[in-house]
């Protein structure tokens, strides 16, 4: 009896100490429900009942100097199922039925999208990017079918559609590999678009913006019952560029015009190194990366031209390339710019003939520049030599990179007797006059033609080319000033090898080869020039700066029109639609006499 009633008394403690164990973890479990984690618990319970549907924020806008916005953003629409496992299949196999037609979808991909959802109870995306037209036809659907609901977002827009595409760049959805490399800061989605190119890529962090989000409160059948909180999203900054509207628009409506319509132009401020117009032609429409999903697009709109000709492209600066000729000769002070040189059509270097494009007869300084005789700039070469041009390449950065802040830009090549040397090659008579003229294994891009174009015309400053002049933040009003002008190089001529240079290219203009750019109530200075291209039609260039009659020249281009065969006749339209843009000025255009087309 002694020894049952000691194993009972044990049994008994067990018992009780398991009890008692029992309830201390259920204690806790409560103390940590209702009182440690009272908080937490509380927002689960929430989320039982409610949806959270995030809204993508508005990217920053893009605006020229004057104020117009090229890049912008334009109403979109995304549709939601708000998922419960209460709804019926007939229920589904309706909805999915009415719905699908708007969102070119199969009735079964929508209901396997709908069962989905209901199982998870979770808000599911059926479609976004919808436009405003398609959204109102399925705003009446909400009305009838408990459980869809439609969310208002922001998509980018090019209102100007293919406009300085290849300086702006475009956005599309992030990539498997962007999405590891995300900034988390940044507040990405797995659904985020992003910049890929050009200044959308470039300025990504401030163009894009915070996203918001609607919370509702449904019931258990998916209704909306109210928005608890709509948290505004906040628009990325603004960036503002210093690209003048007019200018860039005739820019690229003259390339587009062209005789081939391929081509580049460029014009900067001569007095700060600023992009007024960077246009590649063939340009696309940045839209096509951000269509409205109910939005057919014709087949030909998705051929995209991502080539930047304009700062990629390499070719022989031709007969624009005289002026290095010229500035070299009469730095060296042995030129005469009042002797004539007869042009018969040749010059004969000894090993061979080189021929000039026409026969111009006895020409001075100013006139072989005005009808860009080749002969003439044969015999100042051969007579002066190779080495004072390779020099003057060298003032001007010839073979080097503008400096410009866009990826990929090509340096070019510059031509001389020094990098023949240091091959141990020889250099011929022919390299010579080759280069005199702009050709041989000269090579520029049209930026760098176009930074030439305003080092001369500022007298020696060889500015960095800057496209974005301050950015906005649309949060704190804060102003971020992002380009200044920079002096990468001077290009020290004594005075009056610039007032030489300046009397002949205004020559050319007035009575030479450049006659397209002569306008009424300017000074225009300017060059013409056809690089020869083995490969098919010669190339055409026109650079130029101008500024009001009596004042300093405020604007300096570039013009090149690949296979456009005449520099005069291709690329001279071009500069002065930029011209009379900037200036504001139509006048009729100049006659052009038969004979001045080079």
């Amino acid at each position: 009896m002694t020894v049952f009633k000691a194993h009972f008394d044990g049994r008994l403690k067990t018992l009780l100490t398991v009890a008692l164990v029992a309830g201390g973890v259920i204690a806790l479990r409560l103390l940590d429900i209702q009182v440690l984690r009272h908080d937490n618990y509380v927002q689960l319970a929430e989320r039982n009942r409610t949806q959270i549907l995030y809204q993508t924020a508005p990217r920053g806008r893009v605006f020229t100097t004057d104020g117009i916005a090229i890049a912008t953003n334009a109403p979109s629409f995304s549709l939601y199922y708000l998922g419960t496992a209460h709804a019926d299949k007939i229920y589904l196999q309706q909805l999915a039925k009415d719905i699908a037609p708007y969102l070119h979808r199969t009735t079964q991909q929508v209901l396997s999208k709908l069962e989905e959802s209901g199982k998870t109870g979770k808000a599911t995306l059926l479609v976004d990017g919808l436009s405003t037209q398609r959204a109102v036809s399925l705003q009446e659907l909400q009305q009838y079918y408990p459980g869809i609901y439609l969310l208002e977002e922001s998509k980018r827009d090019y209102p100007y559609g293919s406009m300085a595409s290849h300086l702006l760049g475009y956005i599309s959805s992030m990539t498997d590999a962007q999405w590891r490399k995300r900034d988390p800061k940044l507040g990405y989605r797995l659904n985020a678009k992003i910049g890929k190119n050009g200044i959308e890529h470039k300025f990504e962090p401030q163009l894009k913006g915070k996203d918001g989000g609607v919370y509702l409160e449904v019931d258990y059948r998916g209704r909306v019952k109210r928005i608890i909180q709509d948290k505004k999203w906040v628009p990325g900054s603004d960036v503002y560029l210093t690209l003048n509207f007019a200018v860039q628009q005739a820019a690229e409506e003259a390339l587009k015009n062209s005789k081939t319509g391929r081509g580049a132009a460029v014009a900067l401020d001569p007095r700060t190194g600023a992009v007024l117009a960077l246009a590649s032609a063939p340009a696309y429409d940045p839209n096509v990366f951000v269509p409205y999903s109910d939005q057919e697009l014709p087949a030909s709109s998705k051929r995209i031209n991502e080539y930047n000709l304009a700062i990629q492209g390499i070719y022989p600066p031709a007969s624009t390339f005289k002026i290095i000729t010229g500035a070299a000769a009469l730095e060296e002070g042995n030129i005469d710019v009042t002797r004539k040189i007869n042009c018969t059509g040749k010059y004969d270097s000894g090993p061979r003939v080189f021929k000039c494009w026409g026969t111009h007869g006895p020409v001075d300084f100013f006139d072989g520049m005005s009808n860009s005789c080749d002969v003439y700039f044969y015999a100042v070469a051969a007579a002066m030599g190779p080495a004072p041009i390779e020099r003057m390449e060298r003032k001007f950065m010839i073979g080097r990179p503008t400096g410009i802040d866009l990826p990929g830009e090509k340096a070019g090549n510059l031509y001389g007797p020094t990098r023949r040397a240091r091959n141990k090659t020889y250099w011929f008579v022919g390299d010579t006059l080759n280069l005199s003229i702009g050709q041989g294994e000269l090579l520029v891009t049209p930026i760098k033609l176009a930074q030439f174009a305003a080092a001369l015309a500022s007298r020696g400053n060889v500015y960095r080319p800057y496209y974005v002049d301050k950015i906005v933040s649309n949060q704190t009003g804060k102003v971020q000033s992002v380009g200044q002008p920079e002096i990468l190089q001077r290009a020290d001529l004594q005075p009056q090898t610039y007032d030489t240079l300046y009397k002949a290219l205004k020559h050319t203009v007035d009575d030479g080869t450049a006659r397209r750019a002569k306008i009424k109530g300017l000074d225009v200075y300017a060059k013409t020039g056809t690089a020869q291209n083995p490969h098919g039609p010669d190339h055409g260039w026109f650079m130029a700066f101008a500024g009001r009659q009596g004042e300093e020249p405020s604007i300096a281009l570039a013009v090149f029109v690949e296979f456009g065969e005449g520099g005069s006749s291709a690329a001279g339209p071009v500069a002065r639609a930029m011209l009379e843009a900037y200036f504001n000025i139509n006048a009729p255009t100049e006659p052009v006499a038969p004979h001045t087309e080079e």
